[in-house]
């Protein structure tokens, strides 16, 4: 019985050792909380300060704080507008403060609270959320913990985590639960992006499709839109895919702090046990030690039969400040270049956008004829499109009987105001390959055949002459060729012209065709 006694106490202490631990871990928590909140209150009371009450109360009075990691402040407002907005102009001054508070801090990002405005079940991702950050919490909290040790405990944690969470990525950039397949406007120029797309997030694990695949355009073309697509509909795939989503600036930040804290090894094995990467921006990743390692990776993924995305703005074989070797690699999947949306999908886009933001203002009305107006001759990217789009929202706030020609002054800018547009050498090998029945990649191939050749000759004579670029930049987005090849293309080309008609006729269909 005294037995029995004895170990009745000896449980009720352990409880209560757990309940006491409880508390501790609790309230260490709030003490955090705590200090972010002053570090917050602190720097706003200094901008404030800086910019004066009026453009404080406007511009901050709805700024609120979303996390602070150990180097990293994550602010959000309530409208992409003011995200915008206070990124183009206030973005440096904001990150000054906070590291005149906490020098530790490196970088400040601004979020959109309305990202999770439409989700079925708030509560449940306001409690996927809170678990997520209670997970990687303890990894925050620990300032001597090495980078690639916290990232191995993130992996862990959130793979444990991912039932009950109802589906996050495993570590890395930060998602925009907006950017889906359902909001991504489908149009011709982006069909085979999106179709590929589709098919690599609802493959199971193992099942890899078009490997690596590689997204490519200009800015503003929907490639960020698209990946984030593919990682928050891979994340709710029933088979638990392991996904990665980095921008290539994160994944630069990650290895350099695990390099600097000697703990590489444990980042590279946390990467190794993922079924999906998605990385972003390829043409920012820099360095060489940085390069080297990210070939490793890419090769280690690529033969363990695991599925790799990536985007940049230009084509693999374009990437000249990439390792030979991860070109190669990147080379060896299936490019897909996402062109500038017609004037059907720009209309579409607006439209979306105008539903988007009479969830806001039920009130909100814009004439049909001013949206295809707008669709009709702001024509570069989807990224200007919206930026004309909140143009004419802000402008009818106090100006509601907009026309015609006053949108044409206040969009003058996205317009191009008559200006001749800036030709690019991949627009003119894309627009050669077409018009040639060719590809791309066989104008800068080493193929030697004469239906190749004569296409590669008339695109290096049309690169230098609607473009500043010179002899030897042009020969490197040729494939790397000399100089003197594109300087014998160019003349080989101007004495054919100037002997025949039909080919004289072409250059000047070319021309016109690029400069539209």
């Amino acid at each position: 019985m005294q037995i029995h006694t004895r170990t009745t106490g000896a449980l009720e202490t352990g409880d209560n050792a757990q309940a006491f631990s409880a508390v501790c871990l609790e309230a260490a928590g709030e003490k955090g909380d705590v200090a972010q909140n002053v570090l917050f209150e602190r720097v706003s009371a200094r901008l404030k300060a800086q910019v004066g009450p009026d453009v404080y109360a406007s511009w901050f009075g709805r700024l609120k704080l979303h996390s602070v990691s150990k180097s990293v402040v994550r602010l959000t407002v309530p409208t992409t507008f003011l995200k915008s907005w206070i990124n183009n102009r206030y973005l440096d001054m904001i990150t000054g403060l906070f590291q005149t508070e906490d020098a530790e801090i490196l970088k400040v990002e601004i979020l959109v609270r309305t990202a999770t405005r439409h989700s079925a079940k708030p509560g449940a991702d306001e409690q996927a959320v809170v678990s997520d950050q209670a997970a990687v919490a303890p990894i925050r909290r620990s300032v001597a913990q090495p980078a690639g040790h916290a990232v191995a405990q993130a992996v862990s944690a959130a793979a444990a985590a991912r039932p009950a969470t109802g589906g996050m990525p495993l570590f890395g950039s930060p998602l925009d639960s907006r950017f889906t397949f359902d909001t991504y406007v489908e149009g011709s120029s982006n069909r085979v992006s999106l179709a590929a797309a589709k098919t690599i997030a609802e493959a199971g694990s193992g099942a890899v499709r078009f490997n690596p695949l590689f997204v490519h355009s200009t800015v503003g073309l929907g490639k960020t839109h698209l990946l984030q697509a593919i990682a928050n509909a891979a994340v709710q795939n029933p088979r638990n895919l392991r996904v990665v989503y980095l921008t290539a600036e994160y994944f630069m930040w990650r290895f350099a702090t695990a390099i600097r804290d000697n703990d590489a090894l444990t980042l590279k094995d946390s990467l190794r046990n993922i079924d999906l990467l998605i990385i972003d921006d390829m043409q920012f990743l820099q360095g060489k030690m940085i390069q080297h390692e990210f070939c490793h990776l890419l090769n280690m993924l690529l033969d363990s039969a695991k599925q790799v995305v990536v985007a940049a703005d230009r084509a693999p074989w374009e990437l000249e400040s990439l390792d030979p070797r991860v070109r190669s690699r990147l080379q060896g999947g299936v490019a897909i270049e996402v062109e500038a949306p017609d004037y059907e999908m720009r209309l579409e886009i607006l439209k979306r956008r105008l539903d988007a933001a009479r969830q806001d203002d039920p009130s909100l009305e814009i004439p049909a004829e001013l949206l295809s107006h707008v669709a009709r001759n702001v024509t570069a990217s989807g990224r200007e499109l919206e930026g004309a789009f909140n143009q004419l929202i802000f402008r009818r706030s106090f100006e509601p009987n907009l026309t015609v020609e006053r949108v044409d002054e206040l969009l003058a800018h996205l317009v191009g105001s008559g200006e001749p547009r800036r030709v690019r050498i991949e627009d003119i090998q894309r627009i050669v390959a077409r018009h040639y029945n060719v590809s791309r990649q066989e104008l800068v191939s080493n193929r030697r055949t004469r239906v190749i050749v004569k296409p590669r000759q008339i695109a290096m004579y049309l690169s230098k002459t609607l473009t500043p670029r010179s002899f030897p930049e042009i020969g490197r987005r040729f494939g790397g060729r000399d100089h003197t090849t594109v300087l014998h293309a160019v003349r080989k080309i101007e004495e054919l012209i100037s002997g025949d008609t039909k080919l004289s006729h072409e250059i000047e269909l070319l021309k016109r065709l690029i400069n539209e």
